[in-house]
């Protein structure tokens, strides 16, 4: 069904509150996860909403493109949008290093799932498997101690080796992850030098209790204290996060031809061709995902790997 296919990476220039709702645990408003790994996400839905929201704000609400791309809202024509986007799904997550200031994290599990998705848009040239507890040759974030090499990340202390084919990983990702401008020429660097593979068991337990917990309170005006109830705390995924998610285009679902517009073409394959790249053209490098935007919050980057 669906003619066109990319991946899109999402790097988190600040804190992300992509919440799932009040909970009585210890957190109060917790950031959405996988039921069955616990690593985190962004819902398929909120994603897709502020992408749109974007789009809206540069294109101008209810054009047509819009509603071809994204699906009708309000209206009497009722359609499926063109374009299809799943879950955002974590790739690299960042941590604090003893040596390094920070190292980007992930874990044989997520660069598997990530060669099955890359496979899926025929992506082929990810042909990487990695082991647990590995890293690049002349990492920033190791340690040399009789002979061994640790990695200490927060309070534990890793034995690594240096790994050929994590090296060859950090390549693949610095070139595709940043775009190919001189302003990310330190940030291509840094992930070929501070790439830490660790076991699953590790990085899932580094991404469950090293996410930033804010406490947030209201003040009274009047007494310039507390409000009552209004102390509450709020999980964010740390700047620096990156994920990535797939985005698939088919032609516009519209049940008159006529309304295809710019659309329209000789096929259903350059049909939606004309969608995905008029979705490419228009992509901002910036949007917003999540709560607390008016704090500053939930800025990513965007980037198509076939940009």
């Amino acid at each position: 069904m669906f003619k066109v296919k990319d991946l899109m990476f999402i790097i988190a220039e600040t804190p992300v509150h992509a919440g799932s709702g009040s909970e009585l645990g210890v957190v109060d408003l917790p950031i959405q996860r996988e039921c069955y790994t616990g690593f985190p996400k962004i819902e398929a839905s909120g994603l897709k909403g502020c992408l749109r929201e974007a789009f809206e704000s540069i294109l101008g609400n209810g054009r047509t493109e819009i509603e071809i791309i994204f699906g009708p809202e309000e209206t009497a024509e009722h359609h499926a949008g063109a374009m299809s986007i799943t879950d955002a799904r974590i790739l690299l997550f960042p941590v604090k290093s003893l040596k390094g200031v920070f190292a980007w994290i992930t874990c044989p599990l997520v660069i598997e799932r990530f060669k099955k998705e890359l496979n899926l848009i025929g992506e082929n040239s990810f042909n990487f498997k990695v082991e647990g507890n590995t890293i690049p040759e002349n990492s920033d974030v190791v340690l040399e101690e009789n002979g061994e090499k640790l990695v200490i990340l927060e309070e534990f202390t890793f034995k690594v080796k240096a790994d050929d084919t994590t090296y060859k990983l950090a390549e693949w990702l610095s070139q595709k992850i940043f775009p190919q401008e001189e302003a990310f020429d330190y940030w291509r660097e840094r992930i070929k030098k501070n790439l830490v593979v660790l076991s699953d068991d590790e990085f899932a337990q580094f991404v469950k209790t090293s996410t930033e917990v804010i406490t947030r309170t209201k003040i009274d005006n009047k007494t310039g204290t507390v409000a009552p109830g209004a102390l509450w705390t709020e999980e964010y995924l740390p700047q620096d996060s990156i994920l990535y998610s797939l985005v698939m285009f088919t032609s516009p679902r519209v049940t008159d031809d006529s309304k295809k517009g710019k659309f329209k073409a000789n096929s259903i394959e350059e049909e939606a061709k004309l969608v995905y790249q008029t979705f490419k053209t228009h992509l901002p490098p910036v949007i917003q995902i999540g709560g607390n935007q008016t704090i500053g919050k939930g800025f990513v980057r965007i980037k198509l790997l076939n940009e």
